[in-house]
């Protein structure tokens, strides 16, 4: 971190080639596209790079890159024109997980998870971001209560609450669907 802070290219890589993975599904949760993740998480990276000299070699990298990712993913989720454009552009990450985990050779059963797949996809989507960011970090990246609460500088409290709205939202917009 000293050196990525000096500048050095090569230690910044490093932390690159560390986090970049992390920021990029960090960004799919987000903004909900493979392609908007990876422009997010590149220009995250890009951002940090020019303000490397910002760097505190005593704090954890991550957090210091996700408040550069989080705001970049916010401002473009804030930029689209309406929630109808963010849905259709949606990546298909809920669906190719559940398909890896559900290879089943009963069609009746994957037509069944097909649909609940697509189902929770638009229900996540449907969130408000903030119920959504704290969704994904929790249940996608598997943060604890304080991480998410440090990461976003907010009281443990408030993520609690926004995960339970969050949770009950998925819950009533998935029983609507049935």
């Amino acid at each position: 971190m000293v050196r990525a802070q000096r500048g050095d290219r090569q230690a910044f890589g490093e932390l690159v080639t560390r986090y970049m993975q992390r920021a990029y599904y960090a960004a799919l949760g987000l903004v909900g596209s493979h392609d908007d993740a990876v422009d997010m998480s590149q220009e995250a990276f890009a951002r940090a790079y020019r303000s490397h000299e910002s760097i505190d070699p005593d704090g954890p990298f991550y957090g210091w890159i996700y408040q550069i990712l989080r705001r970049l993913c916010f401002n473009f989720l804030r930029d689209r024109k309406s929630r109808r454009r963010r849905l259709e552009q949606r990546a298909n990450w809920l669906t190719e997980e559940a398909s890896a985990r559900a290879a089943s050779s009963d069609p009746a059963r994957r037509a069944e998870l097909t649909e609940l797949r697509e189902r929770l996809e638009i229900a996540i989507a449907a969130l408000p971001d903030k119920e959504r960011e704290a969704l994904v970090l929790k249940d996608f990246e598997g943060l604890r209560y304080r991480e998410i609460a440090d990461l976003l500088g907010i009281p443990m409290g408030t993520v609690m609450s926004r995960l339970y709205a969050a949770r009950r939202s998925l819950v009533s917009l998935l029983e609507d669907r049935l």
